[in-house]
């Protein structure tokens, strides 16, 4: 089995990618990041973005891409990030009307559908993020996110949707990421790797490896269950720089892979 890559969520680093795009790829990839995973186009070219990742040897991993794109221009919109050679995209968050028992959950499902067939034409797959909300209980008794799934069909989650199991909110929705990996073992190819800390405020999230987050254990399973991509994301920083944070954060993860959770 292939050693486990790890890549960047370049939201993580949005306002620096915002002034100046190619320059944040270098910083990144100076990081030691192997890949990225995009979260816009931040008005350039998928021609441009593609050429300037391939200056920096980085991979497009993936891209988080929102359902009102798609509903805009669906094969436009998968066309683009396959001109940039992304292997998945990741559909990053559902509004509550668009969840289990929401008025526009089955026109959802359908929509993702849609999109999970048009990416499976182009060679690529279609992955769901989730955050702590997937975690509550449905009326039936499942957890939303497995909810998502089944109304997907078993076969459509094998061969079309998978997860990208966002480990954070899995844990701070008081969920084992272990557990979950393991559930949707050999589904789960790109992994959202990200720590936090509980304190008077609420949670707040920190630098990978600098919080409660049990990383190592995280990476063993990951790698066990079939995960190909690390990917480390810090949705704010309230402590150090965004870019300082993730440095951080990939040294965190090359540390732990190096020791040998690298290979299953």
């Amino acid at each position: 089995m292939a050693e486990v890559k790890i890549a960047a969520q370049v939201y993580s680093v949005r306002g620096e990618a915002e002034k100046d795009f190619p320059g944040t790829m270098k910083a990144l990839k100076e990081c030691g990041y192997e890949g990225v995973e995009l979260a816009g186009l931040y008005g350039h070219s998928p021609e441009e973005i593609r050429d300037w990742l391939q200056e920096q040897e980085l991979v497009p991993v993936s891209a988080h891409v929102g359902l009102d794109l798609f509903q805009q221009d669906l094969e436009g919109t998968v066309a683009a990030y396959r001109t940039i050679g992304c292997r998945y995209i990741g559909i990053p968050y559902l509004p509550g009307e668009r969840l289990p028992g929401g008025s526009l959950y089955e026109e959802t499902c359908s929509l993702m559908r849609e999109i999970s067939h048009s990416c499976r034409e182009k060679g690529m797959i279609l992955l769901y993020h989730n955050h702590t909300f997937e975690f509550e209980k449905t009326p039936s008794g499942t957890f939303v996110l497995e909810e998502i799934y089944q109304s997907l069909g078993a076969e459509e989650l094998q061969t079309e949707l998978q997860t990208e199991l966002d480990t954070c909110w899995a844990k701070v929705a008081g969920e084992d990421p272990a557990a979950w990996l393991q559930k949707y073992q050999g589904r789960c190819p790109v992994v959202h790797m990200k720590d936090f800390r509980r304190g008077q405020d609420g949670v707040q999230l920190a630098a990978l490896g600098t919080g409660e987050q049990d990383v190592a254990g995280i990476v063993r399973t990951a790698v066990e269950c079939g995960a190909a991509w690390l990917v480390v994301e810090q949705d704010d920083h309230p402590w150090g720089s965004p870019m300082e944070n993730m440095r951080t954060g990939c040294k965190c993860l090359e540390g732990i892979l190096a020791a040998g959770c690298g290979k299953a």
